[in-house]
């Protein structure tokens, strides 16, 4: 239980630093922030407002604060990940990106974070690549647009899929956890909400 608590603090804290201030900061995109729609701190920003450099620091930035913390403890507490336990270890760097203590509980969807804890299974892949493929399916094949709904079916078919696939253990609770820290940070959002539209990928 000391190791859960542990790996979860520091997941936590982990995912508390937001590599999109941090490269905005590093390549003087500061202001830029403030003209965004939402003003979610995460990797579309970047790249959208800060430009190649300062998105691609943020995306590998998000991606590994969350795959650190979740393969260190999966690396060496194999089993545990699999348990009820394990959930929080999992889900613990995307509650730090949503609600980061080192920006007054500010942060951004989570969405990069969450494929980098699904990372940090490795080599359990599946998890990743049930997210991917309906991030896949939802952006190319049946395109649902804006991004916000996008986003929220994805997340929701994943979180269904997960629990059809693997039962109730750690990873589907985890991914579950997630999936409500995502949501409720979509909801939170100053993204406008606009109607949902849903299209073939070769009909757009």
């Amino acid at each position: 239980m000391n190791a859960i608590l542990t790996y979860t603090l520091f997941g936590y804290l982990c995912g508390s630093i937001l590599f999109a201030r941090v490269a905005a900061a590093l390549f003087h995109r500061d202001k830029e922030y403030l003209e965004s729609e939402d003003g979610n701190p995460g990797t579309a920003n970047a790249f959208r407002y800060g430009g190649i450099s300062c998105g691609m620091l943020t995306l590998c930035g998000d991606l590994l604060k969350g795959f650190i913390p979740v393969f260190l403890f999966a690396s060496t507490h194999e089993e545990e990940i699999f348990f009820m336990p394990g959930a929080l270890v999992l889900a613990a760097p995307v509650l730090g990106h949503a609600f980061p203590l080192f920006h007054r509980f500010r942060g951004g969807k989570g969405i990069a974070v969450s494929f980098g804890c699904l990372l940090g299974l490795m080599p359990f892949w599946r998890p990743f690549a049930i997210l991917a493929g309906f991030f896949l399916l939802f952006s190319l094949i049946v395109v649902i647009t804006p991004n916000f709904q996008r986003t929220l079916v994805t997340f929701l078919c994943s979180a269904f899929t997960m629990f059809l696939r693997f039962g109730v253990c750690g990873i589907s609770l985890g991914f579950l956890f997630m999936t409500c820290i995502v949501c409720l940070r979509l909801h939170m959002s100053r993204e406008l909400r606009m109607k949902m539209k849903i299209a073939l990928g070769h009909s757009r």
